[in-house]
């Protein structure tokens, strides 16, 4: 864990849980892209950094989830660098609290105000500022999270973020945390149009053809989208889908994945809904989602 592997005549990643990328810029400057998740993660990148030779210039953040900003405030405290994240994302990265009550639907419990889902702030700026390192190039991937982008750096390297995962964790958990599904559907045909040399996913093993992993990505988006109709034959408030929901992929929540497990559900409900798919109606002040009738066998 933990190691520097190259990708590219300058393009590195560190294998970590969230995987970090590294550009050198031939100067013996680096940008990297993500930071890891907590603070001990932004040190031992800082110590990689320093056994090349290198200094951190700046941090491009791809979301701002925790365990890809975790990093920020330590790196950019030691090597003054500059962080960058796009849009929403840097709204959430310079105000990490914005994660859990947005998970939460209000002000989160203590159970999530935590570093799974709550990082240390950082100075950030925007992607579009003028001092944001155009040597690589931006990619929209939105869905997994609100503006969401991917890096192509001069060796045509792709980092793509969480907008696909390995295999291991579709076979685990299943449900992924997806904010937007449409969205998300759309950036894995936006992936699967894409030609590198190498992607690296935060979340898989780094592979020169994407298309597998789009291709199974979507299947199982798919498969829960249907999953989630057919549960619907019946009206059922939001709790109980929840809960039939998570015996049928064998997962057991605890308060973080109620979290994120219950806001993809609910941006499935909206998928479904908008689609035609579902129907929702209050009855004795309670939502309820039921599968629309032409969906009816």
């Amino acid at each position: 864990m933990y190691e520097l592997v190259q990708v590219g005549d300058r393009t590195y990643y560190i294998n970590c849980p969230a995987k970090v990328g590294i550009y050198e810029t031939g100067d013996s400057e680096a940008i990297l892209i993500d930071s890891g998740n907590d603070k001990e993660a932004g040190r031992k990148i800082v110590k990689i950094v320093a056994e090349r030779g290198w200094h951190v210039k700046a941090i491009v953040n791809t979301h701002s989830n925790a365990d890809h900003i975790g990093g920020n405030r330590y790196i950019q405290g030691k090597t003054g660098c500059a962080v960058f994240a796009n849009g929403i994302e840097a709204a959430f990265t310079a105000y990490p609290e914005l994660e859990p009550a947005f998970l939460y639907g209000g002000f989160p419990p203590s159970d999530l105000r935590n570093k799974f889902l709550m990082a240390a702030s950082s100075a950030v700026r925007d992607c579009s500022s003028p001092d944001f390192p155009n040597v690589l190039e931006i990619l929209p991937l939105p869905g997994h999270f609100f503006h969401m982008i991917g890096l192509r750096t001069p060796d045509n390297v792709v980092f793509l973020a969480d907008s696909l995962f390995g295999e291991h964790i579709i076979n685990k958990y299943h449900i992924t945390f997806i904010y937007n599904v449409q969205q998300y559907l759309t950036t894995l045909d936006f992936v699967e149009s894409l030609d590198a040399h190498v992607f690296v996913p935060a979340h898989a093993e780094p592979t020169g053809d994407i298309i597998p992993l789009v291709r199974l990505n979507r299947n199982k988006v798919l498969e829960i989208a249907h999953a989630i109709t057919e549960l619907c034959a019946s009206a059922l408030c939001f709790e109980d889908i929840l809960q039939r929901l998570c015996h049928a992929y064998g997962l057991t929540l605890d308060f973080n994945q109620y979290a994120l497990v219950g806001g993809t559900l609910r941006a499935y409900l909206s998928y479904l809904k908008d689609a035609g798919r579902l129907c929702a109606r209050f009855e004795q002040n309670k939502l309820l989602w039921e599968r629309a009738r032409e969906q009816t066998k």
